[in-house]
């Protein structure tokens, strides 16, 4: 196996509930509107530290998507999805962008953090439905 490699992201940052690692920074959240399994979701223009699975069709509210899970590359816990591509023309503007749950998420509310992992101080007031899973 090689060795993993987990991107760094400067600033405000979401990270991974499970086990720190970066997977987005604030400037690339697009809405905190969506709703996944779990409950509330972000969508995101872009992530990072990420492993995407295998395309496939799924039916949601808004219609039929193609979508690929993404899974955390520090945990390889299921965080969320990426839309590949939407049926509906008034969805296109999904396309490339994803969704990370929000039961799956901190938020670091430092500045200038540069180091892998978020702070140990966390605004859980962002996720308090936030579940033990077995990280």
């Amino acid at each position: 196996m090689g060795r993993l490699f987990i991107e760094p992201l400067e600033g405000r940052v979401y990270c991974c509930g499970c086990c720190g690692a970066h997977l987005a920074s604030v400037d690339e959240l697009v809405s905190k509107s969506f709703h996944s399994r779990a409950g509330k979701a972000y969508l995101f223009s872009a992530v990072v530290n990420v492993v995407t699975a295998a395309k496939e069709q799924r039916s949601m509210t808004t219609g039929l998507h193609t979508v690929a899970d993404l899974y955390c590359n520090g945990c390889m816990h299921l965080i969320g999805w990426t839309y590949i591509w939407a049926d509906e023309p008034s969805q296109k503007y999904k396309e490339g962008k994803s969704i990370i749950e929000r039961t799956k998420v901190l938020f670091s509310k430092h500045e200038g953090e540069t180091n892998d992992y978020c702070p140990l101080s966390f605004d859980m007031s962002l996720d308090s439905e936030m579940e033990e899973d077995g990280c």
